[in-house]
């Protein structure tokens, strides 16, 4: 499983032009779901984002998680994080989990970081969205459970 963290002050996701979900300050994630990943990804991924310490505490250093700063986060599925762009120049999407096994392993990462204690928003599975946010710092992480190796 793969993820791209951002640190934001605000996002939301748009599908035919209606406001699906927002957050406030907290972490947007795009989640590429990988066809060998298992549900001990889905609880890495979720403990890893509500604990992940990005958020600059009183002396500002990055010690706090989204969770210490009663932040929401914001996960959208997305099958092209879990591309591959290192040959030539089309990605391949090979990797990625197909949508029908994917679905279901995205709705149990959403009640996963949901049983973390945070307020969770999430896009919407294979819509065209339009995603808009503002980045804090900017701060932006790539995660990587390992490819089925949590």
């Amino acid at each position: 499983m793969r993820a791209v963290v951002q640190r934001v002050l605000s996002a939301s996701v748009t599908v035919n032009s209606e406001v699906v979900a927002q957050i406030e300050r907290g972490l947007l994630v795009l989640v590429g779901i990988e066809a060998s990943d298992t549900d001990a990804q889905v609880v890495w991924l979720a403990d890893k984002c509500a604990n992940l310490r990005i958020f600059e505490d009183p002396q500002g250093k990055m010690n706090l998680s989204v969770k210490d700063v009663a932040g929401s986060i914001l996960l959208v599925p997305n099958f092209t994080v879990a591309g591959d762009a290192r040959k030539g120049r089309r990605p391949s999407f090979d990797n990625a989990m197909r949508p029908e096994q994917s679905e279901p392993m995205f709705q149990r990462l959403t009640a996963a970081t949901r049983s973390q204690g945070v307020p969770v928003q999430t896009g919407v599975f294979r819509a065209d969205m339009k995603v808009a946010l503002v980045n804090d710092g900017p701060i932006t992480i790539w995660l990587d459970s390992g490819g089925g190796q949590a």
